[in-house]
C-alpha cells in the first residue's frame, strides 16, 4: 500500500511541474536504405583506403577551426557546428578513383555559411580542408559559393561512424573521392593558388572533377 501511495505521490509531482524527469536517453537512429525513392547505398559500402587507417577523435577535446584569411578565426567545438547552424541534407554519389561508387542521404552544413561567419578577405582565393590524419585538399573559394556544399555529420540518418570520417566529412560533390576529406579539424582561407593537398602533391589532378582525368 506504501509502495502504491509513493508512486501515486511520484507521478503527481511529475505533473505538477515539482519534480522533473531524468533527460532523455539519445538512442541511435536506423540507418535508412531508399530516400524519396532513390536506392542508398550502406554506409559499409565504402572501402577503406585513408592514408594511416580509420581516426578516432575524442569528441570532448575536439576543435574545428576556421583561419587564415578571415575576419575572425573561430574554433566551434563539434555541439556547437551541429546546434548553431541550419542543417541540410542531400543525396550525393561518391565516385572513388578506384573504380567504387557509393550513393548517401547526406545531412551536414553548409560550408558556406562557416565561411561567412568567420568573413573571408577580399585576397582569399583557395580554401584548405585539413584533417585529423594530416591529410588536406584544396579548392577555390568559388567553389562553395557558387554550390550548396556540405560537411556533413550524417550519413543514411546515423551519425557518421569514425571509418567514414567522424565528425565531419566534406561532401565534395562533383569532385573525385579524393578530394572528400574525412576527420576534418582545420578549414583555411588562403591566397595561395598554387597549394597541393596529400594526392594533388602525388601527381592527382587539382580540380578532382569528375568529367575530367583525375591524373594531372
Amino acid at each position: 500500500m506504501e509502495i502504491k501511495l509513493a508512486a501515486l505521490l511520484a507521478a503527481c509531482l511529475v505533473l505538477v511541474g515539482c519534480l522533473r524527469p531524468s533527460a532523455p536517453v539519445a538512442l541511435k537512429g536506423v540507418e535508412v536504405n531508399n530516400y524519396s525513392g532513390q536506392k542508398l547505398s550502406s554506409i559499409n559500402d565504402f572501402r577503406e583506403n585513408s592514408i594511416k587507417g580509420p581516426q578516432y577523435i575524442d569528441i570532448s577535446n575536439y576543435t574545428l577551426k576556421v583561419d587564415g584569411l578571415v575576419n575572425s578565426s573561430r574554433e566551434y567545438t563539434y555541439g556547437r557546428v551541429i546546434n548553431g547552424h541550419q542543417a541540410y541534407s542531400k543525396v550525393v554519389t561518391l565516385n572513388c578513383v578506384e573504380g567504387w561508387s557509393v550513393t548517401i542521404l547526406w545531412e551536414g552544413v553548409l560550408v558556406r555559411d562557416l565561411l561567412n561567419e568567420a568573413g573571408s578577405k577580399p585576397d582569399a582565393k583557395t580554401v584548405i580542408f585539413r584533417a585529423y590524419d594530416g591529410y588536406s585538399s584544396e579548392f577555390p573559394i568559388s567553389y562553395f559559393y557558387d554550390n550548396d556544399i556540405l560537411m556533413a555529420y550524417k550519413m543514411n540518418n546515423v551519425t557518421i561512424p569514425a571509418e567514414r570520417g567522424y565528425p565531419f566529412m566534406l561532401v565534395a560533390e562533383d569532385k573525385w573521392g579524393y578530394k572528400w576529406v574525412k576527420w576534418i579539424t582545420e578549414i583555411e582561407l588562403s591566397n595561395d593558388t598554387s597549394y597541393e593537398g596529400y594526392w594533388e602533391s602525388r601527381g592527382y589532378s587539382d580540380t578532382g572533377n569528375l568529367n575530367q582525368s583525375f591524373i594531372k
